[in-house]
């Protein structure tokens, strides 16, 4: 479907200030949703919303359903009477432009240990009411979810493939008594995606009535130690054990020489047609009702998708094996309705891969950190932009422009010169300005790139699996000028019209 001509900021929630060691849901989130509405930005881009995974990454996430109980606002829970001011007193202290997840982690869930020991305690009936409420409404994903929490906790360090035969296979009498047994735990993790359920609903409700659309991220892939891969093995390319016999992952490309080992299982996609993909459809229709448009990462995946053998070491040799192509998205349309959907069209792509999202109507993305490493036919140059298009400076995997900048060779910084007639010494803005003049549909900044930030604030560096998703902001680095600069170029490029 087309988008309307509007721009917005790429800003993943724990990059946001905030008194508890990360950013999360709480006050400084509708600050910034105010900000963008004075800044004349209609879109928030966030990252995936899910519990992190090794690294820290969102992109791991061992649950396509549930919220990151790391986002949740301690300071909500502390109005609520469940936890008190001195619980909250020592929160990690450091450095307030990254987050220490060392230290982050085990403070915060330990905060929500209390509130939900405290909610057990104390919540009337109404309270209890909403949250049986919510999870009855949740029960298609959360069921699986919480028993699969509760298990992982009780058998640390293990793969659910190493759980013991009858919970790893989901035997019923098995999964029963283990219900019963891990009751407290499952209470518990009921409560806190509860929490972040609410929260995060207040959240969107307020973006809404600031006129500010969240754009969500939807991995194509999952982990496979997660709540989906244990409760649907038959869904994803496992041995019968329960081991991926294949893994996802890309071949060589701008970011690695040896391509990209992701790890996550991959789907056996005729099962997912043979039950008209069912789990695809509710998946979506999950994340809907948590965002207004989705991007979902790695498109090129439906179409053919890189398969790498599970005990190669590298992404080198693999395969391009055949996705399901339009059968998936038409199954989700027909049972959704139209989709609002960006494609993450980036890397290899074949005229297959640009011809099925054409069919679909999906605007497809560009990249101008791509466009000058070449000459006049680089397709991420803005000449060959199309109105189907997402144009960014850089994503989440690119370092910020300044950063980029520092390390182009001579060849790129003359063509960049000369394309944007800029001398080079404000390029984050040079870049902000192209990308905002560009005849796509929709234009997204880098919350870095407006804060012209070097590469030290990148958000993650590709193939590189420690180390990142840390960087945070403060409004000390906001200044009246960011503000009054963006919603000029907005209204000078006609992305502020309702």
């Amino acid at each position: 479907m087309r988008l309307p001509r509007a721009s917005g900021i790429l800003l993943h929630p724990t990059s946001l200030p905030g008194p508890h060691g990360s950013g999360d849901l709480g006050p400084e989130a509708r600050h910034f949703i105010d900000w963008l509405g004075v800044a004349g930005q209609r879109l928030w881009q966030i990252l995936p919303l899910g519990p992190i995974g090794p690294g820290h990454s969102p992109y791991m996430s061992g649950s396509a359903c549930a919220g990151n109980p790391l986002l949740i606002d301690l300071g909500e829970l502390q109005q609520r009477g469940w936890l008190d001011s001195a619980e909250l007193a020592d929160a990690p202290r450091g450095d307030p432009h990254r987050v220490d997840w060392a230290r982050v982690v085990p403070w915060r869930m330990a905060r929500l240990e209390q509130a939900a020991a405290r909610f057990a305690r104390q919540a009337d009936a109404t309270q209890q009411q909403a949250l049986a409420d919510w999870a009855a409404g949740q029960a298609h994903w959360l069921d699986d979810y919480l028993l699969f929490m509760a298990l992982d906790e009780a058998h640390p360090g293990l793969r659910w493939t190493q759980w013991p035969a009858a919970l790893a296979a989901r035997a019923p009498d098995a999964l029963a008594a283990a219900r019963q047994r891990l009751a407290p735990r499952i209470a518990f993790w009921r409560f806190v995606q509860w929490c972040f359920a609410r929260q995060w609903q207040a959240l969107r409700a307020h973006a809404r009535s600031r006129g500010v659309r969240i754009v969500g991220d939807a991995p194509i892939f999952i982990a496979h130690h997660s709540a989906e891969v244990w409760a649907a093995p038959a869904l994803f390319e496992l041995d019968a054990a329960g081991e991926p016999t294949v893994i996802a992952g890309v071949p060589p490309d701008y970011f690695s020489a040896t391509g990209q080992r992701w790890g996550n299982p991959l789907y056996r996609w005729s099962a997912h047609a043979a039950d008209g993909y069912r789990w695809w459809i509710a998946r979506l229709r999950h994340i809907f009702e948590q965002v207004d448009i989705v991007r979902i990462d790695h498109f090129r995946g439906f179409c053919d998708y890189w398969e790498i053998p599970a005990d190669e070491p590298t992404a080198i040799h693999g395969r391009w094996r055949p996705g399901p192509g339009r059968a998936l998205f038409d199954a989700a349309q027909a049972a959704l309705g139209a989709l609002p959907v960006i494609a993450e069209d980036l890397g290899i792509l074949t005229p297959d891969v640009v011809a099925l999202r054409q069919a679909l109507d999906f605007p497809g993305m560009r990249i101008l950190q791509f466009a000058f490493d070449g000459g006049a036919d680089n397709v991420y140059l803005p000449h060959h932009h199309s109105p189907d298009s997402v144009v960014y400076t850089g994503t989440h995997d690119n370092d910020t422009t300044l950063g980029w900048w520092s390390r182009a060779g001579d060849h790129e910084r003359h063509h960049v010169r000369s394309y944007l007639a800029t001398d080079g010494h404000d390029i984050a803005w040079a870049m902000l300005r192209a990308a905002s003049a560009s005849v796509a549909d929709t234009c997204i900044h880098p919350m870095q790139d407006v804060l012209t930030l070097d590469g030290s604030a990148r958000m993650n560096l590709p193939g590189q699996g420690e180390g990142w998703w840390a960087w945070r902001f403060d409004w000390s680095q906001v200044h009246g000028w960011h503000g009054q600069r963006l919603a000029e170029m907005t209204r000078l490029f006609g992305r502020d019209a309702d």
